[in-house]
C-alpha cells in the first residue's frame, strides 16, 4: 500500500489526545475531528446558523462565535439531543476530513491518523484501513474529565453515561490500547502499534 489511514477513538477521557500526540511525534500525519469541527464552526458558517436555530441564540457569542461550553451543556443533555448535535454537524464534519485526506495523499503521506471520538458511529471508519480504541478504567477517565473540562463529578458522570460502553469499541476497534496512566507501557503499545501500520504499508 501507498499509504494507511489509521482511525483513532475512545471514550471521553480514556487519553485519545495523548496517543495521537505520541503518533504524531512517531511521523504520522494527523486529521483532528475536533480541529475540522472547529472549522466547520467559524463564525456565519451554516452549521452555527443552525445549531443557533436548535439550541437557542445565545450558543453564539456576540461576535457570532460558538459558546461550547453552553452547547455542550444543552447538547448532552439527553441521548435526543446529542444526536441531534451529531446529524447537524457529522456531515459537515465528514466533507472536510475527506478534504483534508485527500489533500495529505496528494502530498505523499503514507501514515495518516484520523483522529475521531465517533469514529464508528459517524461512519468514519469506513475511510479508514486500521481502527485502534483507547480505554481506560473509569475512575481514571472520571479524574480527567472533571480536570479537563472544570466539571463536577455528577456533570462528568453524566456525560460519561451517555457515550456507549467499553465493549462497543472492543467490538469495532481491530486493536485496543489500554492507558492505565503509566507512561512507559503507553509508549510500548504505541510502539507496537506502529509495527502494525509498518506490516501494511509493505503488504
Amino acid at each position: 500500500m501507498n499509504h494507511v489511514i489509521l482511525g483513532l477513538t475512545g471514550p471521553t477521557g480514556s487519553g485519545k489526545s495523548t496517543i495521537a500526540s505520541m503518533l504524531r511525534q512517531r511521523g504520522f500525519a494527523v486529521v483532528d475531528a475536533d480541529q475540522v469541527a472547529r472549522e466547520v464552526m467559524e463564525p456565519g458558517s451554516p452549521v452555527l446558523v443552525r445549531l443557533q436555530d436548535v439550541f437557542g441564540r445565545d450558543v453564539l457569542e456576540k461576535d457570532g462565535s460558538l459558546n461550547r461550553k453552553k452547547l455542550a451543556a444543552r447538547a448532552f443533555a439527553s441521548p435526543q439531543s446529542t444526536k441531534i448535535l451529531n446529524d447537524i454537524t457529522h456531515s459537515a464534519i465528514l466533507e472536510e476530513m475527506e478534504r483534508h485526506l485527500a489533500s495529505l495523499q496528494e502530498e505523499g503521506e503514507r501514515r495518516i491518523l484520523l483522529d475521531v471520538p465517533l469514529l464508528f458511529e459517524s461512519g468514519s471508519d469506513k475511510m479508514c484501513h486500521m481502527t485502534a480504541a483507547v480505554l481506560a478504567p473509569k475512575e481514571t477517565r472520571l479524574a480527567r474529565i472533571i480536570e479537563r473540562d472544570g466539571l463536577t463529578r455528577s456533570e462528568a458522570l453524566h456525560r460519561m453515561g451517555i457515550q456507549p460502553e467499553d465493549d462497543f469499541y472492543r467490538k469495532r476497534a481491530d486493536i485496543l490500547l489500554t492507558n492505565q496512566g503509566d507512561a512507559k507501557e503507553l509508549e510500548i503499545q504505541v510502539d507496537a502499534l506502529c509495527r502494525q501500520v509498518e506490516r501494511r504499508l509493505v503488504d
